[in-house]
């Protein structure tokens, strides 16, 4: 079987070796050197390790301390731990629709969103690609609205030079999915020492030192076993990252000229490090998405379907005095048509071979 996701930790050994040795299991001497590695690659001041990807979204919100009713406007396509993520920390969630050349916020919709009720802007750098964060920056400077950008999938990516998660907060997942893991984990980047530290603070119960309370927090703390897995995958970015590059450039070149196939693609002065593979089977393929995936699946080929609908599309949100709904036809019909195919760096180009044969030949039918 050809995975959707494979992940070599064996060089996390020794450093997790360390950590044990030690004795310091929790938040320590490791977790300080991951965020010191990831806020040098990030080029920022200010890296926080926290427990998940989920809590650097949710403390980056907290820290801003947003009121009830304040609005963060976001993309309906991610993944729920965006939209989870705003309604914790108080605020209500906005929707801009996705552009579909790099299934991000669209950048052209978004300044009709903002009202005088907007604080923040929350884009998501869907699939390993950033979305046009320096349009979504420009808005922001004009409008003097926050940036947060969830950049849990897009960790090595960059556009026009400056790397995912520098434009404002960034938020990052080490989940076991993505490029960089340490099974659990996520880091909040940013150049401002006040939110930083107020980052810090709500991560550890709102104490300063021992029972020094300073904010109303929770225990968000990553440990240092996870660090130590963490940091021996960072270590490999670069590699990791141009692997899948490699991948993603045989996937498109194989699968060129299907009809009814959309390939993704890298929109210039951007870098992708195609966390996702995600083409789109239009209502001109041969066969419908879902058939294709079920093929695939009968020819011991995994794929992915992120993701299956807008996200404030099921029952637990709908009505919900957080959200406010919008039309958002792009991202709608995405969600119908996406597929993820395998584009980690343990393929082979065996692998990368069946991988498409076993797809043209589906959609041959």
């Amino acid at each position: 079987m050809i995975s959707l996701v494979s992940v070599d930790v064996h060089e996390a050994e020794s450093l997790v070796l360390e950590v044990l040795r030690s004795g310091q299991l929790a938040q320590g001497p490791m977790v300080e050197r991951l965020e010191k590695a990831i806020g040098q690659w990030a080029g920022v001041e200010h890296a926080v390790a926290v427990s998940s990807g989920t809590a650097a979204i949710l403390l980056s919100l907290q820290a801003w301390e947003l009121k009830p009713g304040d609005e963060v406007i976001t993309s309906p396509f991610t993944f729920s731990a965006t939209l989870n993520a705003i309604i914790t920390s108080g605020a209500t969630a906005s929707f801009v629709d996705i552009h579909p050349d790099d299934f991000n916020m669209d950048p052209e919709l978004l300044e009709a969103r903002i009202n005088d009720r907007t604080k923040v802007l929350l884009p998501v750098d869907l699939y390993g690609q950033t979305a046009d964060m320096a349009s979504i920056e420009k808005i922001a400077v004009k409008n003097r609205l926050k940036i947060v950008e969830d950049a849990a999938q897009a960790i090595g990516s960059s556009q026009f030079g400056r790397p995912a998660g520098s434009f404002g907060t960034g938020c990052f997942s080490l989940y076991a999915t993505k490029n960089v893991t340490a099974g659990e984990g996520g880091v909040v980047t940013t150049d401002d020492g006040e939110l930083a530290d107020r980052i810090r603070l709500l991560r550890n119960q709102g104490m300063r030192d021992r029972y020094d309370y300073r904010r109303i927090g929770g225990n968000h703390r990553l440990s240092d076993l996870h660090a130590a897995v963490g940091l021996s995958q960072f270590a490999h970015l670069q590699e990791f990252s141009e692997k899948r590059a490699y991948n993603a450039d045989r996937l498109s070149d194989g699968l060129a000229g299907i009809p009814g196939l959309l390939l993704p693609r890298t929109i210039p002065g951007r870098t992708h490090v195609w966390n996702q593979y995600t083409l789109r089977v239009t209502e001109d393929a041969s066969c419908s998405r879902d058939e294709l995936a079920a093929r695939l699946a009968r020819n011991g080929i995994a794929s992915g379907h992120f993701y299956p609908r807008p996200v404030f599309d099921y029952p637990c949100y709908r009505g919900h005095p957080q959200i406010v709904r919008a039309a958002v036809p792009v991202a709608a019909r995405t969600a119908a048509e996406v597929l993820s195919l395998p584009v980690h760096p343990g393929l082979t180009d065996a692998d990368l071979d069946r991988v498409i044969r076993e797809t043209r030949a589906a959609l041959r039918g």
